[in-house]
């Protein structure tokens, strides 16, 4: 027997999101749920945050981010980057999704093969 994939709206995704204790990712109408970090891994993403910050200092409207806040690819994708930053004054209107972000970073597991990276959209 073919599992038959359950395709759900954007709308749908959000409102289900907004209720969930776990981080889900949506892709093209699929959902998949997020798997767990490493301290190692988001010590790597705050490392990559702190630098770009002390970079900009304080004269940027730009904010930094990591993990916690999704960002949304035209409109068939939502996922939660290990880190980004968005300087658009936009982004200030939902605390929650992102859709300008200057830079995207991903922390990738060392034996975990760039191939096997597809982009999330």
């Amino acid at each position: 027997m073919i599992a038959v994939p359950n395709y759900i709206s954007p709308q749908e995704y959000l409102a289900i999101e907004r209720q969930s204790q776990i981080r889900h990712e949506y892709r093209r109408g699929l959902v998949y749920a997020m798997a767990g970090g490493t301290d190692n891994h988001d010590r790597i993403a705050l490392n990559l945050l702190t630098l770009v910050n002390l970079h900009f200092g304080d004269s940027t409207d730009c904010r930094f981010h990591l993990g916690k806040v999704k960002v949304n690819y035209e409109d068939q994708s939502y996922y939660y980057p290990d880190a980004f930053v968005t300087c658009d004054p936009r982004e200030r209107q939902d605390r929650y999704l992102k859709r300008y972000p200057k830079l995207i970073a991903e922390v990738l597991f060392r034996f975990f093969p760039l191939e096997a990276k597809a982009p999330k959209s």
